[in-house]
């Protein structure tokens, strides 16, 4: 099982980042998918969740309105669309599948000025 992530970067507030997750190994279009971040010196959370078939997704309150989750089951890639960011939002997020308890290594964003 792979969970790679890509897109992470450099911003500044105000901008958008979209990130990918590339998955195999398990069968991706009957997972849930998750996103989630951790910053220095605070806990994991998590940021956003999408059903296996994509019809239902849940998202944190903390990035509700600017962030948006979705999947492409043909590719079997998440995608965490980042907007409007924030200093705040600044961590390494990764994404996770409960199916099997698979982490991706994560990729790095920071939103600065």
């Amino acid at each position: 099982v792979q969970l790679v992530e890509s897109g992470g970067g450099l911003v500044q507030p105000g901008g958008s980042l979209r990130l990918s997750c590339a998955a195999s190994g398990f069968t991706f279009s009957s997972s849930p998918m998750s996103w989630y971040r951790q910053a220095p010196g605070k806990e994991r959370e998590r940021v956003a969740r999408i059903s296996s078939g994509g019809g239902t997704t849940y998202l944190a309150d903390a990035v509700k309105g600017r962030f948006t989750i979705s999947r492409d089951n043909a590719k079997n890639t998440a995608y965490l669309q980042m907007n409007s960011l924030k200093p705040e939002d600044t961590a390494v997020y990764s994404c996770y599948t409960a199916n099997g308890n698979y982490w991706g290594r994560g990729t790095q964003v920071t939103v600065s000025s």
